[in-house]
């Protein structure tokens, strides 16, 4: 017999252990619109904003998930009726749990609906998960106007600015829909509303008003109002996210539809650990999401300083030094004793001195759960696919801390090692036991011919990597004399096992 699919017809034929939603799905109608509707949203701000209306009731927070680049989620969304499961896989449990926040789904590039979302009075917030490449920006951040599908948004605006309505044309870029839906709104009713951008970017808010400004000047002086309005009306948060959502398989779909007793096209699958640091700048009503555990802040850049140095840096640190070991998997790196020692040591004795905690903020109570969460299997990162875009990851993730030690008058040896670590990956291209360690990386080429030479001078010629490492770091002595010692010593034993 086939098994029923998730639905809101068949929702309460679901397992006795399982959680259905904290509110009825039916009586909650949509007041956020999502860009950008992938399992890392499903899975991180939808929970809670699930969680925010199970706690005060409300039933005007449902979400409007809009997919931007296939229409494969809406897909899966709209025969369950939204309705989805989070597989949390922890390392000694699993649970699962229904989801009702997503009251529709639609695909950007087909759904005119989606704009007139962003502009209906009932839609008070906009969020974005639609990763960096998502934004359409050229090197320098600003707007790529010569990509097809962001300058087709801006034409078009140019014409409904003119006072043309062509209302059968979709948006084609997540920016685009934004600047559209902003023009609807402000022609329709004028009711101020809140841009919420989740992806991992530093000042991640204040990216996204740019961009939206920088495609407004784009369509010239016919914008100016517009412009205007939204300096006025409009708000852009900076936010922290924090939620690791594995690839799900058809051994998490299996296992979600025997405790669920019903099929689930749209399953996700999570960590126990979730975080959401959220500047508490909104123009107008937003969900009550501190009462699902987020923080509200008036300053998010402790919490972000936090998470890139101690989290972002040991999981550089031990993709690194794991590789180099042989290891493939990086819950298998950071349970390796001599690993597990280096992070400890590079956040307690180096990251930590460098942050001013935020309220809230217990450091050793972060590096606990750091190091917990690296040892969950069910992750499923590699230690390749963590040193991937090293030349892009590391100035933020470990050089800020070298060079605020070093500032100190310390040389610090984890992340020196660390360091080290990456230059010997880049340069042998192998592990201990001789498996390739292929270099992922948009600078590959530029750090082949560093690397390419006599291994005595390997340092030197990386250090010159000016992309990488700023002058400070490139001219102090003790730094290049430590990378010196640990990189010839890694070098020697490959596997990092005597150096570590």
């Amino acid at each position: 017999m086939s098994v029923p699919r998730l639905s809101l017809q068949t929702l309460d034929q679901r397992g006795a252990e399982v959680r259905g939603p904290a509110v009825d799905p039916r009586e909650t109608q949509v007041g956020i619109v999502h860009l950008g509707v992938g399992a890392f949203h499903r899975a991180h701000q939808a929970v809670f904003t699930e969680d925010a209306a199970g706690a005060t009731g409300e039933t005007r927070w449902g979400i409007l998930g809009v997919t931007q680049r296939s229409p494969r989620v809406a897909e899966q969304l709209r025969p369950q009726d939204g309705l989805y499961g989070v597989l949390t896989k922890g390392r000694d449990a699993t649970s699962l749990r229904v989801i009702g926040s997503m009251r529709g789904a639609a695909f950007l590039r087909v759904d005119v609906d989606v704009l007139e979302a962003i502009a209906a009075p009932t839609t008070h917030v906009v969020s974005s998960t639609v990763s960096e490449k998502g934004y359409r920006r050229t090197s320098s951040g600003r707007p790529d106007l010569g990509d097809d599908d962001l300058s087709a948004d801006v034409a078009t605006l140019w014409r409904e600015l003119d006072g043309d309505r062509p209302e059968d044309a979709p948006a084609r870029t997540p920016v685009g829909a934004l600047a559209r839906g902003l023009f609807r709104r402000r022609r329709a009713h004028g009711a101020p509303l809140t841009v919420v951008c989740c992806d991992n970017m530093v000042d991640n808010g204040r990216v996204v008003a740019a961009l939206l400004d920088d495609v407004l000047e784009a369509v010239g002086t016919r914008a100016d109002a517009l412009r205007a309005w939204v300096e006025q009306s409009v708000r852009f948060p900076v936010t922290m996210v924090d939620r690791i959502t594995p690839a799900t398989t058809d051994a998490h779909r299996a296992e979600a539809q025997a405790l669920l007793g019903l099929r689930d096209d749209a399953l996700v699958v999570a960590e126990p650990f979730s975080q959401w640091v959220i500047e508490d700048d909104f123009a107008g009503p937003r969900p009550a999401w501190e009462r699902a555990g987020a923080t509200l802040t008036a300053d998010v850049a402790p919490w972000e300083r936090a998470k890139l140095r101690m989290l972002n840096g040991a999981h550089s640190t031990v993709a690194y030094l794991g590789a180099l070991r042989g290891h493939r998997m990086i819950d298998q790196a950071v349970t390796d004793p001599a690993i597990e020692a280096v992070v400890r040591r590079l956040m307690d004795d180096e990251v930590a001195p460098t942050l001013t905690p935020p309220p809230g903020l217990d450091l050793a109570v972060y590096r606990d759960s750091v190091i917990e969460r690296f040892a969950n299997p069910a992750t499923g990162y590699t230690t390749l696919q963590v040193a991937g875009d090293g030349s892009q990851k590391l100035p933020i993730r470990l050089l800020g801390t070298v060079a605020d030690r070093l500032a100190a008058g310390a040389v610090p040896e984890a992340a020196t090692l660390a360091t080290a670590a990456w230059m010997v990956f880049v340069a042998r291209g192998q592990d201990a036991r001789g498996d390739a360690l292929p270099l992922d990386d948009p600078l590959a080429d530029r750090l082949r011919r560093a690397a390419d030479g006599p291994e005595a001078s390997l340092v030197d010629r990386m250090l010159d990597v000016h992309e990488v490492f700023a002058e400070p770091l490139r001219e102090h002595d003790g730094f290049r004399t430590r990378l010196r010692a640990d990189v010839a010593q890694l070098l020697a034993e490959v596997g990092a096992r005597a150096t570590v």
